[in-house]
């Protein structure tokens, strides 16, 4: 479902309200078109004279919020399936739907996205069944999506690994030669924090720049690589690296959806269009673990959660719902009632996945066998049969 209309976002230098400013707010400069107290701002500006805004419907208003609420009441749902033995591992996005769902709203059909283990969201909304993810995380496959038939590929584990993906598969797309158009392809690449101190990250930034790829390099700076803070990963803001690779980079406020939207469609507008590369940093807030592995409490304090909850994405645009009267009480019923629903039919549908045989991890490794995998298989099921009957 596209939204908006493709002049969300312009290149216009007429005055208009700047990023919000440091030194009026005691918070980083950035670009914000919905403050958390839900008052909505109808222009910004980027470090670069980019003038940002958004043009929705009140329907599309409503379907944002909608994706807000649906992808927080899924991501519970597995957190706590993992928290009850269901699942070996969760990555939960709590805190960082607005970003999700604003950048995952601005990909045109078009378009590829390599995502890294935590995008929930963004696979909400390319239209992937949000069982997909949970069968990797269960153990029962390693993802079931087709990357092609969604552009979206499969979640990457390794950090960073996926900036690399990317760019190749951006440059690919240059020298196909489907850029240069509004109907052209561009890319974009998931990354958090922590990623941007890996090699793969920074290698990523070479090539894309020096080939001109059509890539948006989209950094989630949840304040955490896993137990460190953003000060031990960086001295300058993070946006500002990509002026050091020779390509613009822009801050944008990672809980407010439509900034996150503006800004995502014309960064990929522009690579659409052949200008190259460009780095967002979303400025967002795990609220939770980075996985279900991990406990937060170790590293970080319980007031600065608190601080980070006021500016909370979905209670945002809740309010500016109901400031503009877009909506009454009888829609916020209707959504958290459909999000209740769903989750449970998710809930359902984990707990009848089949248990796969472990023979079955040698299904396909190769497309048309191979005779050492063969004998691989037969000496593990010869290993998995002497447990038969034992007390093993």
């Amino acid at each position: 479902m596209a939204k908006g209309d493709p002049g969300a976002a312009t290149r216009s230098k007429r005055a208009a309200p700047r990023t919000r400013r440091a030194a009026a707010t005691g918070e980083p400069e950035l670009v914000q078109l919905l403050t958390p107290e839900g008052e909505r701002i109808e222009t910004a500006l980027g470090p670069d004279g980019t003038e940002y805004r958004v043009d929705f419907t009140d329907e599309e208003y409503r379907g944002l919020y909608r994706d807000l609420v649906l992808v927080r009441k899924l991501d519970a749902e597995a957190t706590a399936l993992q928290r009850q033995g269901e699942l070996g591992l969760w990555a939960s996005l709590l805190g960082q739907e607005a970003a999700q769902v604003g950048s995952g709203r601005a990909l045109r059909a078009q378009d590829m996205a390599f995502p890294t283990y935590r995008e929930h969201g963004v696979l909400y909304c390319r239209g992937i069944d949000p069982i997909m993810p949970l069968g990797l995380f269960r153990g029962v496959d390693q993802g079931g999506w087709d990357p092609n038939e969604f552009k979206f590929n499969m979640y990457t584990i390794v950090i960073g690994a996926q900036t690399l993906h990317a760019t190749g598969y951006a440059m690919g797309v240059a020298m196909d030669g489907k850029t240069g158009g509004a109907d052209g392809e561009a890319v974009i690449a998931y990354f958090g924090d922590g990623a941007t101190s890996q090699g793969d990250v920074n290698e990523s930034f070479v090539w894309a720049s020096v080939f001109n790829a059509p890539l948006v390099f989209f950094c989630q700076n949840n304040q955490y690589a896993i137990s460190e803070p953003l000060e031990r990963q960086t001295r300058v803001p993070l946006y500002r690296r990509a002026g050091g690779f020779g390509f613009p980079g822009v801050r944008v406020d990672g809980n407010d959806v439509l900034a996150s939207y503006a800004v995502t469609r014309h960064a990929l507008d522009t690579a659409r269009n052949g200008e190259g590369p460009s780095l967002i940093e979303a400025y967002t807030y795990r609220m939770g673990a980075h996985t279900t592995s991990d406990d937060p409490t170790r590293y970080r304090i319980a007031s600065e959660v608190e601080a980070w909850q006021a500016k909370d994405p979905i209670a945002r645009m809740k309010a500016f719902l109901t400031k503009q009267k877009i909506v009454d009480e009888s829609f916020f019923a209707e959504v958290d009632e459909q999000a209740r629903a769903e989750s449970v039919h998710l809930r359902e549908r984990v707990l009848t996945m089949p248990d796969p045989q472990p023979v079955s991890m040698f299904d396909h490794v190769y497309p048309h066998g191979s005779a050492e995998l063969d004998e691989q298989r037969a000496r593990f099921s010869q290993y998995m049969e002497s447990f038969e009957g034992s007390a093993h």
